[in-house]
C-alpha cells in the first residue's frame, strides 16, 4: 500500500508523442479489438524502474513491463472487450490477495489464449476482481482438474489500485 509519504516521493511524468504511439501500438496489438480509445497525452506514474501507471485521457493502464500493459480495473468500458473467467466466492478473498488463479475455482469460462490478458469475476455479482495472464488456453484449462491457470497481477486493493484513488483524472 502507498502512504501518502511515499505517494510523495512517486516521478510523474507526461510521455512524448513517440512514446504514447509505440503504447498505442503495443496495446492494439495485444488488447481486444474495440478497447482502445485514442489517446492524446499520457502521464507516467513510476512506481520502480520498470513498472508504472499510466493515466490519460479516457484510459488508465499498468505497464509492468516494455511489452506488457495491462488495462487497470477501473476501467469498466474496456474491460467489457477482454476474456474472462468466472470464480466462486470461497476464491473471492484469496483473489484480491493476490492468489493465483487455481482451475477448482473456476465456476465459468470464455474463450482466450495462452499468455492472453483475462478477467476474473465473481460469480454472484460479475464483478471484476483481478487482470491476470493465461498460463494455457481455455480448452486445456476445461480439461485441468487443479493446477494454476492465471496468474495474478493486477487486482483490488493492490499498489496499483490503492495508486489510482490517490490521482485526480
Amino acid at each position: 500500500m502507498i502512504d501518502k509519504q511515499e505517494q510523495q516521493y512517486l516521478k510523474v511524468h507526461s510521455l512524448s508523442k513517440r512514446e504514447i504511439q509505440d503504447i498505442k501500438n503495443h496495446i492494439n496489438k495485444t488488447w481486444p479489438t474495440n478497447s482502445f480509445t485514442e489517446v492524446k497525452n499520457l502521464q507516467a506514474y513510476v512506481i520502480d524502474s520498470n513498472k508504472r501507471l499510466l493515466v490519460g485521457n479516457k484510459i488508465i493502464a499498468i505497464q509492468l513491463a516494455s511489452d506488457l500493459i495491462i488495462p487497470h480495473l477501473v476501467q469498466h468500458e474496456i474491460l467489457d472487450y477482454f476474456a474472462s473467467v468466472e470464480v466462486d466466492m470461497n476464491a473471492v478473498k484469496f483473489v484480491c490477495n493476490g492468489a493465483n488463479i487455481m482451475r477448482p475455482g473456476i465456476t465459468n469460462f470464455a474463450t482466450f489464449k495462452e499468455s492472453q490478458i483475462v478477467l476474473v469475476k465473481d460469480q454472484t455479482h460479475k464483478k471484476e476482481l483481478a487482470v491476470c495472464i493465461s498460463l494455457v488456453n481455455d480448452e486445456n484449462a476445461r480439461k485441468m482438474e487443479k493446477g494454476v491457470i492465471l496468474n495474478n497481477v493486477h487486482h483490488i486493493g493492490d499498489i496499483y489500485w490503492e495508486m489510482k484513488k490517490s490521482i485526480r483524472t
